[in-house]
């Protein structure tokens, strides 16, 4: 099936569903099946979007003007991973416990607001990583309809930009915890380091990025075509770094690698 069947498949499919409520980060997916799920629903497809200290501020902020100008209705609530004892000690299926809980509360506030069908944005990729979270979202009966149109990431993209959406070539950005080493606890201080971290490569034109903590060692991964670029701007990332509270600071020869922890 070509990416443009894939494409009507999920319109027919949203369509189908009638009303839904779409768990949106503003990350690549989610804003396309939001914008998707707009355009064939209109006002029968709502945002939802999860206000946590796991998550960028900045996504949060993107998510709303993005729905304020699309004129799309979003319910913002706020979302406390760090009262799970799972999530904190940061075991390696932690990324279930937070699932379950986080998509627990959007499928109640969904109920709510009279919606049945709670939908996400996993493609078919997602399927080559270590994702213990899917089998959550099985679970609460979630449904992943770009996963349904077998969807890859690429032809996500590709749509998206034939959509107009800016999105289109947005690098991925996954929950900060993401950057912790299984078995390191989580904590606020430890987020706000990593997420103050990665704002500042974020200010210096770094596209795609992740700042991992081993301890008190930030292990900066970016492209290996950003190499030099990290080099030219060592004198300013160094100190800045050392201030958040990380004691040492090393780039990964290896590059950016998405799900780097995993292994």
């Amino acid at each position: 099936m070509n990416t443009e069947k894939k494409k009507e498949f999920l319109e027919e499919e949203l369509k189908n569903l009638g009303k839904v409520a779409v768990a949106f980060s503003f990350g690549v997916d989610s804003t396309y099946l939001l914008k998707t799920a707009h355009d064939v629903l209109g006002e029968n497809a709502v945002a939802i979007t999860a206000r946590a200290k796991c998550f960028p501020e900045r996504e949060t902020r993107e998510a709303e003007e993005f729905c304020r100008k699309k004129g799309i209705k979003q319910i913002v609530f706020d979302f406390e991973p760090l009262s799970l004892e799972e999530f904190r000690s940061n075991v390696k299926n932690r990324c279930y416990f937070c699932k379950k809980a986080l998509f627990s509360r959007i499928k109640d506030i969904a109920e709510e607001n009279g919606i049945d069908n709670i939908i996400e944005g996993s493609n078919l990729d997602d399927l080559s990583d270590y994702r213990p979270g899917m089998q959550a979202i099985k679970e609460l009966c979630v449904l992943s309809p770009l996963l349904d149109a077998k969807l890859k990431k690429s032809e996500i993209r590709l749509l998206s930009k034939e959509a107009g959406l800016k999105t289109f070539d947005k690098p991925s950005y996954a929950c900060l915890a993401s950057r912790f080493v299984y078995g390191e606890e989580i904590n606020e201080e430890k987020l706000k380091m990593i997420e103050r971290a990665e704002n500042k490569l974020f200010s210096l034109g770094f596209s795609q990025f992740r700042v991992r903590l081993h301890g008190r060692l930030a292990r900066i991964e970016v492209n290996k075509e950003d190499f030099s670029k990290i080099v030219e701007f060592a004198d300013e990332i160094t100190p800045y770094l050392k201030e958040l509270g990380f004691s040492y600071i090393s780039l990964d020869l290896s590059g950016y690698k998405t799900g780097s922890m995993n292994p």
